[in-house]
C-alpha cells in the first residue's frame, strides 16, 4: 500500500475565491513558490539571484502572494531580507459543482496556463535527457493512452495517480529525506473524455 500523505507537511487548499486564483496565475509567482518549495524559506534577495529578477520586484510578488495566504514571513530579518517560507504546496480547484461565472473563468485561465506551463517544461526536459546521463535518459519517459471509461473508473485511476505522485512527498518539503543523486521532476497528468473533431467549436469546445 503506498504511504498517505502527510496533510501537516503538504497541506491541501481549495482555492474558491476568484481573486486568490487571479492571483496565483501568474509565471512569476508560481516560479517563486516552486523556488520556495525546492529551496526553503529565502528572502526576496536571494529568489531574485535565482530566477532572474530584481530584489524589489520580488518581494512585491511574495507580499502580493502572501495578501491570500500562499506564503508567510518564516521570522527575522527586515525589508528585502525577511525570508519567506511557503504556506501550502497543493492547490485544489474547479472541482464539485459550478461555481459563479467569476470563479469559473479565474480558474479556467489558471489551468490553462499551468497546463502551457507544464508542457513547455516537459519539452525542455525531454530535450535536455536526451544529452543527459544514460540513466536519466532512461528513466525519463512520456506516454500516452486511450481508453474507455465508466466516471468511476476514471475517478478510480485519479486516486490512484494521486497516491503515485505523492509517494515521496515528503521530499517536496524536507531537504533530509532528499538522496544526494536526486534531481527535481515535474509530472503532470490528465484523464479527460475525449471531444470528437467534428464536435469541436474554433476554441477546442463541444457546442
Amino acid at each position: 500500500m503506498l504511504p498517505r500523505v502527510d496533510e501537516e507537511k503538504l497541506p491541501l487548499r481549495d482555492l474558491t475565491d476568484p481573486k486568490a486564483l487571479k492571483a496565483l496565475a501568474h509565471p512569476a509567482r508560481l516560479r517563486l513558490l516552486e523556488e520556495l518549495a525546492a529551496g526553503g524559506p529565502m528572502t526576496a534577495t536571494e529568489l531574485g539571484r535565482r530566477v532572474g529578477q530584481s530584489a524589489a520586484n520580488c518581494s512585491w510578488h511574495l507580499r502580493h502572494l502572501a495578501q491570500y495566504g500562499f506564503v508567510a514571513e518564516a521570522g527575522g530579518g527586515t525589508g528585502r531580507q525577511r525570508p519567506w517560507r511557503i504556506v501550502s504546496s497543493r492547490h485544489r480547484w474547479g472541482e464539485g459543482p459550478l461555481a459563479d461565472a467569476e470563479t469559473e473563468r479565474a480558474g479556467s485561465a489558471l489551468t490553462d496556463m499551468l497546463v502551457a506551463r507544464e508542457v513547455e517544461a516537459m519539452r525542455a526536459g525531454l530535450a535536455a535527457s536526451r544529452t543527459g546521463p544514460e540513466e536519466w535518459r532512461e528513466a525519463t519517459f512520456l506516454t500516452q493512452a486511450i481508453s474507455w471509461l465508466t466516471a468511476a473508473e476514471l475517478a478510480d485511476i485519479q486516486s490512484d495517480i494521486h497516491a503515485l505522485l505523492f509517494r515521496y512527498a515528503d521530499r517536496a518539503v524536507d531537504p533530509e529525506a532528499r538522496p544526494p543523486d536526486s534531481r527535481m521532476i515535474r509530472f503532470a497528468a490528465w484523464g479527460v473524455p475525449a471531444v470528437p473533431a467534428e464536435l469541436r467549436d474554433e476554441k477546442g469546445t463541444q457546442p
